[in-house]
């Protein structure tokens, strides 16, 4: 294969448009744009949550994460492609059954927070959520492959599971809700 970018810069979008895959283009604001966007922004803060995490389980889970969410940018660049299957959510969900196994169950509302990496961990979560967002007015609009928002709402919940192991990993205790914390203020 040879490269595939050898010109950083192409001038093609100075108009305010871009190019996808299919050979159309876009504005740049479009909702199209936006979910590809967002879901780079996830991928993006998956890599910052490997740096600091100190498991190399965990490692290869969202590494193998960011490979399927490079995929699904390039589904969305090219929607006649199918490259999110329903294989990859079955993977994502043995993955969420894994580690839920080894998790005591949950008495209160956890809030972001357990060591950096969970706490990263629980921003991906919350970009996740809004890919998703992106992804529904998406389809409004868009035909693609329903295993998209089936693998992107497995995803949400496997960083909400994976910000706990996390904090178990680093030896941190988990930030739970306290519903009378407001209530004590209150006084």
């Amino acid at each position: 294969m040879g490269y595939r970018l050898s010109k950083i810069y192409t001038r093609t979008g100075d108009r305010g448009t871009t190019g996808m895959g299919d050979g159309s283009r876009v504005e740049k604001d479009h909702i199209r744009v936006a979910a590809m966007g967002d879901t780079d922004e996830l991928n993006s803060i998956l890599g910052m949550v490997i740096s600091e995490c100190d498991s190399a389980e965990m490692n290869e889970v969202l590494l193998t994460v960011q490979h399927d969410l490079f995929n699904l940018g390039g589904q969305l660049t090219m929607p006649d492609y199918d490259l999110m299957t329903e294989q990859r959510v079955q993977w994502l969900e043995s993955i969420l059954d894994e580690y839920n196994e080894n998790l005591p169950p949950l008495k209160e509302f956890i809030l972001p927070g357990g060591g950096k990496a969970a706490a990263t961990c629980h921003l991906a979560r919350a970009v996740c959520r809004r890919v998703e967002r992106s992804l529904v007015s998406l389809s409004r609009e868009m035909e693609f492959s329903q295993h998209i928002l089936a693998y992107i709402n497995r995803l949400s919940d496997l960083l909400f599971v994976a910000s706990r192991v996390l904090s178990r990993v680093a030896g941190e205790d988990e930030v739970y809700w306290k519903s009378e914390r407001l209530a004590q203020l209150e006084k």
